[in-house]
């Protein structure tokens, strides 16, 4: 086995002729909306939210609303396994890369990758592993080395050569804010991130991403009506510029508005001191459709695939080679 596990790097655009491909993880945002008979329909939707958001936000010698519009590809990464590397690969995580088109100058300009983030190992942990371990426990709990592999995996990720040659600056990932901690808003303020929110405590997955060498902060930016928690490395309020910045939460509004409407499209925007919450009831529906059931139910099936296709067949040298990259 290699000292470190090689990695390919392939990306698709995704815009409303996007189709998912055989290895797609299923529950993954951009899958999901391109299924069944509205497909196009929900994609061109998506799209057109996508672009009006990061127009209002980037509202400066703008005054027509039109300037930008945003193009995202869809990012997957393959992991070379086997004495060889070459024979065995798995699908490792896809992420989603921003590029923003300045139609007044006919510029391209490069975005943020991450965003959006899926991973198979991701599916194994939360939906196979915390299951099983809590079975008959009175109180909810996770292994000690609960997320380690997962977390080393995406560092190594991150750190390789593949990662150096294709994106010139550390990803940026954006979730919803749990909904099992609170929220108060703090005097910070950024022109494009917002009102910054501090949490009581960490979450299960703030702790599983501090385990891929992330930390979070929270940011309720301008006319949204919730925080979202941004995922980074560095800082993320001096690395990346405003447009960056812009087309992460532009993108990622739009699929949290269609995904957690209870949340992200509430009709009114959260207090000073606030917890989310998906049993909300006074909010407004997108035009785009979803089955959040079918979602929950896909991840246990792309865990189970995880585990039988590459932590089983592994897990012995998976373990060692985790080992010898903890630190």
């Amino acid at each position: 086995m290699n000292d470190d596990f090689r990695f390919s790097i392939k990306s698709i655009r995704f815009d409303e002729d996007y189709h998912p491909s055989v290895n797609t993880r299923a529950t993954t945002n951009f899958a999901n909306l391109a299924r069944g008979e509205n497909r196009r329909e929900n994609l061109r939707n998506a799209l057109k939210m996508i672009d009006n958001r990061f127009n209002a936000l980037a509202h400066w010698d703008n005054p027509k609303g039109d300037r930008y519009s945003v193009e995202l590809e869809i990012i997957s990464v393959e992991m070379s396994l086997g004495d060889n590397g070459i024979n065995d690969v798995f699908p490792l995580i896809e992420i989603l890369k921003t590029s923003i088109i300045d139609r007044q100058t006919n510029e391209r300009i490069e975005g943020i990758v991450g965003n959006n983030f899926s991973s198979y190992v991701r599916d194994y942990d939360f939906s196979v592993v915390l299951p099983e371990y809590n079975k008959g426990r009175p109180a909810f709990g996770a292994p000690d080395n609960f997320g380690v592999l997962h977390g080393n995996l995406f560092k190594c990720f991150v750190n390789s050569q593949s990662y150096r040659e294709h994106f010139h600056k550390p990803p940026v990932i954006c979730l919803s804010a749990s909904s099992s901690k609170t929220y108060r808003r703090t005097g910070n303020q950024h022109p494009v991130l917002g009102v910054e929110y501090h949490q009581d405590e960490l979450s299960a997955t703030d702790l599983y991403f501090q385990k891929m060498g992330l930390q979070v902060r929270f940011f309720m930016p301008p006319n949204s009506v919730a925080p979202f928690a941004f995922y980074f490395l560095g800082d993320l309020l001096d690395d990346y510029t405003n447009l960056e910045l812009i087309s992460t939460i532009s993108t990622m509004e739009t699929f949290q508005k269609i995904y957690r409407p209870e949340i992200y499209n509430a009709n009114s925007a959260a207090a000073a001191c606030y917890r989310p919450s998906l049993q909300h009831q006074d909010y407004s529906l997108t035009r785009i459709v979803y089955d959040r059931e079918e979602r929950s139910r896909l991840a246990v099936e792309q865990g189970r695939f995880a585990e039988e296709h590459f932590i089983k067949p592994y897990q012995t040298v998976l373990e060692q080679w985790s080992t010898s990259h903890s630190h």
